[in-house]
């Protein structure tokens, strides 16, 4: 019997948190700090923002890199074998020296992007990519400005 009261007594009090928990949620969706639900709920362009992070992005080949490369490449192929096999190497040289330079242009012309997740008002959730270091970090509220964001 005395086990049983207990037991009803710690059902109670878990219902009652429960009960607590519910309004708290009710009062901040997405589980968010009361600040940041508040200024989400007077714009309806804005989220807030979930991560940030750098990430490398490739660079493009291009004409020169594959040109200059192949120039190289068929000069240096020029420099081995004689008769057939001179030919053979110079053309071999040209498109290795092309490919080759074509990847070292990809790498002159790497960058790094930052990278912004954002969930907005509505539940969804949006990325986006700027170059330059924003001025917002995990937790702000930003609102889309054009096909960028801003920090309020």
């Amino acid at each position: 019997m005395r086990a049983r009261r207990k037991a009803m007594k710690k059902l109670a009090i878990a219902t009652l948190f429960a009960i607590a928990a519910s309004g708290a949620l009710a009062q901040h969706p997405h589980g968010l700090p009361p600040g940041i639900a508040k200024k989400l709920a007077a714009c309806e362009d804005c989220g807030h923002v979930t991560s940030v992070h750098q990430e490398k992005r490739k660079g493009e080949g291009g004409a020169v890199g594959i040109v200059g490369g192949a120039v190289v490449g068929g000069l240096l192929g020029h420099q081995v074998g004689g008769g057939n096999g001179k030919t053979l190497a110079t053309v071999a040289g040209a498109a290795a020296g092309g490919y080759a330079g074509n990847e070292v242009q990809k790498h002159v012309t790497s960058k790094t992007v930052w990278v912004t997740k954002v969930e907005m008002k509505d539940g969804s959730t949006r990325i986006f990519e700027q170059e330059a270091a924003p001025g917002w970090k995990t937790g702000s509220v930003v609102k889309l400005h054009g096909k960028g964001l801003a920090a309020i």
